[in-house]
């Protein structure tokens, strides 16, 4: 037998047993065996992208020229504008700034444009064979058999990044069966292709991770004098009335209007660049995906395209 060949018995080998622990868990064969027809063999371009994340660092103000330029902000306004009553009504209901809400739906999908061409099946098994994270790509592959399961999103339809990451939220199947939201009442989950559901599945994942209502994730300042980069970081938190006797500012530069308030500062390109204090509902953006970059980048987009 060739190498190839083996491998290919190894796959068919890897998908039975996923087969049967899947059918062991309550799910129908007819779904596992319609789902599993999408993989044949381990995808070599998934591997591909696995292997070779690329190492390089960016700076703050990279990123975020990379991730909130003209042309994203613009685009967005004009997702924001169509979907304003939707998108606040969402809000209202979830006790989640719509903003917020936009901007992970930027930063994750580019407004719904860009949800991954990848068959999750099919990505989620190639890492469960073969990948750095084996047994919990299995767990992921064996949750998203149970959203086929319930009926959700067909199999073909199930589409992501390389890793996973499903629909215009980019939810991993257990984010998925955590947060996902049934928004317009239809009985289904979609977060593929219905905004209904996009948006109150971000929202709930916001809410049900400890958003505060009527609360700012963070807001740019300006330093009317140098601050020790130690005294910086999500750890070091000090009232704003502190902040401001050390000589921090409301970007406009007045005195902050809540100074018992408790915040951060946070300079991620060092002294001299730009600045902000962030509060506690910036740590609940970062629950959706663990980086400062990340938290800053959704906070800005949604204040800027609404």
């Amino acid at each position: 037998m060739t190498g190839r060949a083996h491998a290919a018995q190894d796959y068919r080998g890897f998908l039975d047993s996923v087969r049967s622990e899947a059918i062991r868990n309550g799910i129908a064969s007819g779904v596992v065996d319609r789902a599993l027809a999408l993989t044949r063999q381990p995808n070599a371009h998934v591997l591909q992208l696995d292997r070779h994340q690329p190492e390089f660092t960016l700076t703050w103000a990279q990123y975020r020229a990379r991730v909130i330029g003209t042309t994203r902000i613009s685009q967005g306004r004009a997702a924001f504008t169509a979907r304003a009553a939707q998108l606040n009504g969402i809000g209202a209901q979830y006790g989640v700034d719509p903003r917020v809400i936009v901007g992970i739906w930027g930063l994750e999908s580019g407004f719904g444009r860009k949800i991954g061409t990848f068959s999750v099946i099919d990505s989620l098994a190639t890492l469960a064979f073969d990948g750095r994270r084996a047994a919990f790509f299995r767990s992921e592959l064996l949750k998203s058999l149970q959203i086929l399961n319930a009926g959700d999103i067909s199999p073909e339809g199930m589409l992501g990044s390389y890793a996973g990451a499903m629909g215009q939220p980019q939810f991993m199947p257990s984010a998925y069966l955590r947060y996902a939201a049934d928004g317009n009442g239809d009985g289904r989950r979609d977060i593929w292709t219905n905004e209904q559901d996009v948006f109150a599945s971000i929202a709930n994942y916001l809410a049900r991770c400890g958003w505060q209502a009527d609360q700012p994730w963070g807001q740019p300042v300006t330093l009317t004098r140098d601050i020790p980069q130690t005294m910086t970081g999500r750890g070091q938190q000090k009232t704003l009335g502190e902040w401001a006797t050390l000589g921090v500012r409301r970007a406009d530069g007045r005195a902050f209007s809540r100074p018992t308030v408790e915040g951060a500062l946070l300079r991620p390109d060092g002294p001299g660049t730009e600045a902000f204090i962030v509060y506690r509902n910036f740590n609940v953006i970062r629950r959706y995906n663990p980086s400062d970059y990340y938290a800053l980048g959704v906070g800005l987009l949604g204040y800027a395209v609404a």
